[in-house]
């Protein structure tokens, strides 16, 4: 719950200090200066914009209103300075004990219309902030984490190097943002349209991506997705180039058009969707399975060791100057496959003779 008591306070101590009046102050905000009043006697409390803006005519940080709550030494309520100095020590004592001590104020920014604000290094946003509408905002090194993000629309603000771990997208629209050295570990996104995003060098650990969620043209270069979960999502046009993609699992996905030049798949495991018409020059694979996945125009390149192929559908792929070690194929035909000038050993030559392979390219590699 809000204090609008000592927040009331807290303005007139940095009006105060800036030996402004309230006139003076009401006429930077274009406000009344009985506004002004009603807020330093607690009476009202201005919006998160207005609070914004108060912050920079008072040359003080937003989180000035909202760390802590108990009254800083120039923040005795003006009803107390009329008592006397013994009943005074006695009220200002209750209010401080610990046992009648409030929680820290969580701003609540949900349903609200957010143009052209700025609230970088903004923290204790812990509350909901669902079916807010942003645009051109900046929240550069702010504490968004555990946030419930739903039916928001976000265009073309600015989330670097900001906290938003452990957060919810639900039913979100996010265009055009920057996430650049973002911190979004375990962060969820579910039924979420994503476009046009820069996610450059984020941690995205254990990220999930699921409900129908669809990415597209959204740059993830050196960001960090090692053990996320896309599930049942799609992804189109995005660039992962030396992206870490270690352990993560992709299920009933469609992945088509995206870059992943240089990104690591060690022990990333595809099942039930489709990988077509991708980039993966110098791409990492070990360990690296694909079960009944649709393989649709791509070229492996450099070394595949300890891969697993098992009921996939082939059409224009192509193993190219590949070395394949301990690679396992159990498919009903691989004649589809294109092998040019590739070097295998002795158990994935047997796997591959048994699909009935063209062994026509395929050497047996040097023990």
């Amino acid at each position: 719950m809000l204090n609008t008591k000592i927040i009331g306070n807290r303005i007139a101590a940095a009006r105060k200090k800036m030996n402004m009046s309230q006139a003076q102050l009401a006429q930077r905000l274009f406000i009344s200066p009985q506004a002004v009043g009603k807020w330093e006697r607690g009476e009202s409390m201005p919006d998160i914009i207005t609070l914004n803006r108060l912050a920079e005519i008072l040359t003080v940080d937003l989180n000035y209103f909202s760390e802590g709550l108990e009254p800083m030494a120039d923040e005795i309520p003006v009803e107390l300075s009329e008592k006397e100095p013994a009943e005074l020590t006695s009220s200002v004592a209750v209010q401080s004990s610990p046992e009648v001590k409030e929680k820290k104020l969580n701003w609540d920014m949900s349903h609200g219309s957010w143009v052209d604000a700025d609230f970088s290094g903004l923290k204790n946003l812990h509350e909901k902030f669902s079916s807010a509408n942003m645009q051109r905002c900046k929240f550069i090194g702010s504490n968004l984490s555990g946030l419930l993000l739903k039916n928001n629309h976000v265009d073309n603000c600015d989330f670097s190097s900001s906290d938003i771990s452990n957060s919810q997208f639900q039913n979100s629209h996010l265009m055009s943002n920057l996430f650049n050295d973002t911190l979004l570990k375990e962060a969820e996104f579910s039924r979420s349209y994503i476009k046009g995003c820069d996610f450059s060098d984020a941690n995205l650990i254990g990220m999930r991506l699921q409900k129908s969620s669809h990415v597209e043209s959204c740059g993830f270069s050196n960001s960090d997705i090692s053990n996320g979960h896309i599930q049942n999502s799609s992804l189109a046009n995005n660039i992962f180039n030396d992206c870490c993609l270690e352990e993560t699992d992709f299920s009933e996905s469609h992945i088509k058009g995206c870059d992943f030049s240089g990104a690591n798949f060690t022990g990333a495991k595809f099942k039930s969707g489709s990988f077509v018409d991708n980039t993966i020059e110098d791409a990492v694979w070990s360990h690296t399975s694909f079960i009944g996945i649709q393989l649709e125009d791509i070229i492996f390149e450099g070394s595949l060791e300890d891969c697993y192929f098992e009921n996939c559908t082939f059409k224009r792929i192509t193993f190219q100057n590949s070395t394949l070690i301990n690679t396992f194929f159990k498919n009903n035909s691989l004649k589809r496959i294109q092998f040019i000038g590739c070097k295998v050993d002795k158990i994935t030559y047997a796997f591959l003779k048994n699909g009935k392979a063209d062994m026509a390219d395929i050497t047996l590699a040097t023990p």
